[in-house]
């Protein structure tokens, strides 16, 4: 029977960041536009957050019952690891994306309709990453999803339900965040290669290879601050979003030094951190400046 504390840790927190950061960002982009709103923001963080805590459980059933997770140098996995039943995982991802769809729908209602079908994309795609009879997570387009759902949609989303519209700006912050939200999912899967690569989960690590990988890892932070560069053309203090390059070059140290396994959890923490501080910095910018 697992813990509260293993049920917390099932949960995936190290990869919080992915739902935070892009609200936070999005929020900062409507602040662009004179239209921040705090309890839309809030709404929005709700939904991201459920969402991602649904889909790490979710990615734990299913990967679980597959037998992917029976052999991970990774975090804990509760149905892999036999700490909780199939059933009780999958209702655990029910439920988390149940509070989602619900805050969804209120804050569409609140902004426009129409977004709905946007969120119900979002829970299909939550769902299908591992479950399903195709998974598209077995076939090399988790980290294209995780830029899609976690950068472009998490963000222009929030500066849309709050400004009712989107710019350049918030543009620029979604390919950045969404870069650094598909970072970490790279780094997870660069650890994973030979376990995936046994039992048959093909991830996009697992078709490039482990130096390819690497590389991509390395591409995905660089362009997130090219991309903060580009932003001081709205506002020169968008700059201190460098503040958050020291930790990038924290968590790519491991990655540029070739090493693997266990060795490599720390950067998705790092990798993660780089996201929130990074996110917390420019918003600010676009906020005062």
């Amino acid at each position: 029977m697992a813990s509260f504390a293993q049920w917390v840790e099932g949960a995936r927190p190290r990869t919080l960041p992915n739902a935070v950061a892009p609200v936070i960002a999005g929020t900062g982009a409507a602040a662009w536009l004179d239209a921040a709103s705090w309890w839309k923001a809030l709404l929005a963080l709700l939904v991201a957050v459920a969402m991602i805590i649904g889909v790490n459980y979710a990615n734990d059933y299913s990967d679980g019952i597959r037998g992917t997770d029976d052999v991970r140098a990774g975090p804990l996995r509760l149905v892999g690891s036999k700490l909780a039943a199939p059933r009780s995982v999958l209702t655990a991802a029910v439920a988390s994306l149940a509070v989602a769809a619900v805050a969804g729908l209120a804050l569409a209602w609140f902004s426009a309709p129409w977004l709905i079908v946007v969120g119900a994309v979002c829970i299909a795609g939550a769902w299908l990453y591992t479950g399903g009879s195709k998974p598209y997570g077995y076939q090399g387009l988790g980290e294209v999803a995780v830029f899609v759902f976690f950068g472009l949609v998490a963000v222009l989303g929030t500066q849309y339900t709050q400004a009712l519209r989107i710019d350049w700006v918030g543009g620029a912050l979604a390919v950045a965040t969404g870069c650094l939200s598909s970072a970490v999912l790279v780094a997870n899967n660069l650890r994973d290669i030979p376990t995936d690569a046994r039992s048959g989960k093909i991830t996009l690590a697992v078709r490039l290879g482990d130096a390819r990988t690497r590389l991509l890892f390395q591409a995905l932070l660089a362009v997130a601050f090219a991309l903060t560069l580009v932003l001081m053309l709205a506002t020169p203090w968008a700059a201190v979003g460098l503040v958050a390059l020291p930790l990038a070059v924290r968590a790519a140290k491991p990655v540029r030094g070739g090493l693997g396994g266990k060795d490599l959890i720390p950067v998705l923490r790092d990798t993660g951190l780089t996201m929130l501080v990074w996110a917390i910095a420019v918003a600010a910018a676009l906020m005062f400046g």
